[in-house]
């Protein structure tokens, strides 16, 4: 289906639009999000063991990936988006109630999987009914604003996050965090449960795809043979990997900055804040040329490595502006990419491109827990923004002007 035709059935499409903005809201609705790391550091873990945690999340969704993109594509996709934020409030029950590096590890396993569930089949889906209905490009502006639902998400979590710890402890936030998850699995009830038409070979029901190891191979053999697809899927984990690393750590960052450990959600406020503004930007960034989006990635790095480097509170803002551009570029990578497949595996080649991203973000986890152990949070940040420079320096010399990385403007 041609994604510029616009002529849409808008309730449809906004009902869609609801359910998304909804359960990615209280997907992200997360009041543990701000102190988690911290909750870590005061049952007594260092930065490594941290760190380790974090490769263990990792590596499950490294794991878990492809098999459940490839399940996304054969079974119903709602259904995987009702099961995964179960899974993450498991997690965070677990963790407040045993508290222990053990007790994180197998918290961690469990929000891996349940964050691998909703990779790949949450765009799929969202995708799919777009251009079911004749509104695939208005896939970026959808999804744009689906993540920034998602960025309101966490800050309402980072203002609610202080008083509810102080009056509560850690177990109060807790328990609010479970919460958001079991209300998120109610409104994923609310997705369509519509999927292309399967092969010839295959029997034709909602809920019954080509078949796990047919959606498996159709995936792989896309991403393999296509360039544009592959290419489209070797960005979103070069852009996504360290951005996603380092809003693990911010906590730490900021608590390094001298303020008490109840003030510090609010001082992630400007990086949140950045994160939903640059999610309302991707409609208009579509227009961006190859080179538009390395100086977008460029002015990342600098914001990054400036708010880091002044090691004072008023450098967050700069990390707001940072982390702005970032997702921003996450977004537009992951349009492009969606428009680029067209064949039955959506959700597989999507989760390919989530498996780049977790074996990148492992790379990143281990780098960071090195620079961090001998030259602190704010070296680390710095360090952590020369790859954006290189990547942008790359695709400002290999750009070709009037590309887009993105999806064709809606008209």
């Amino acid at each position: 289906m041609n994604p510029l035709s616009v002529r849409v059935p808008d309730t449809r499409v906004r009902r869609l639009s609801a359910t998304l903005y909804g359960y990615l809201f209280l997907s992200d609705l997360v009041l543990l999000y701000p102190v988690y790391v911290l909750l870590f550091s005061d049952t007594g873990l260092t930065v490594g063991q941290i760190s380790a945690l974090f490769v263990i999340w990792s590596v499950t969704a490294i794991v878990l990936e492809v098999p459940s993109g490839a399940w996304a594509d054969a079974v119903s996709r709602r259904l995987l988006l009702c099961l995964a934020p179960l899974l993450t409030g498991g997690c965070f029950a677990l963790w407040v109630l045993a508290g222990s590096w053990w007790a994180f590890a197998l918290g961690f396993v469990l929000w891996g999987a349940g964050g691998v569930l909703g990779s790949g089949a949450l765009e799929a889906l969202v995708y799919t009914e777009l251009d079911r209905l004749g509104a695939a490009a208005r896939y970026a502006r959808t999804m744009g604003r689906g993540r920034t639902a998602g960025m309101l998400g966490v800050l309402a979590s980072l203002g609610l996050a202080g008083p509810v710890l102080t009056a509560g402890g850690y177990r109060a936030v807790g328990a609010a965090s479970v919460l958001s998850a079991v209300l998120a699995a109610a409104v994923a009830t609310r997705f369509p449960r519509h999927r292309p038409a399967p092969p010839p070979s295959a029997v034709s029901c909602d809920e019954v795809g080509p078949g796990w190891w047919a959606s498996l191979r159709a995936g792989l053999v896309e991403t393999r043979a296509d360039r544009r697809v592959r290419a489209a899927v070797l960005l979103v984990p070069v852009v996504t990997a360290v951005g996603g690393t380092l809003d693990e750590y911010t906590p730490l960052l900021a608590r390094d900055t001298g303020v008490a450990a109840s003030t510090v959600p609010l001082l992630l406020l400007p990086v949140w804040i950045g994160m939903t503004v640059g999610g309302l930007l991707a409609p208009a960034a579509q227009r961006l040329t190859d080179r538009g989006y390395a100086a977008l990635l460029a002015l990342a790095a600098v914001a990054l490595a400036a708010g880091a480097a002044v090691r004072h509170p008023g450098g967050f803002l700069l990390l707001g502006v940072a982390f702005c551009a970032l997702q921003l570029a996450t977004v537009l990578a992951d349009a492009r990419l969606q428009h680029r497949i067209t064949g039955p595996g959506r959700a597989t080649v999507t989760s390919v491109a989530g498996m780049g991203t977790d074996l990148a973000m492992v790379v990143v986890y281990a780098g960071y827990a090195l620079v961090a152990a001998s030259g602190g949070h704010p070296v680390a940040f710095v360090a952590a923004a020369v790859p954006y420079l290189l990547v942008a320096g790359g695709l400002a010399v290999s750009g070709r002007a009037g590309e887009r990385p993105t999806t064709p403007v809606t008209r």
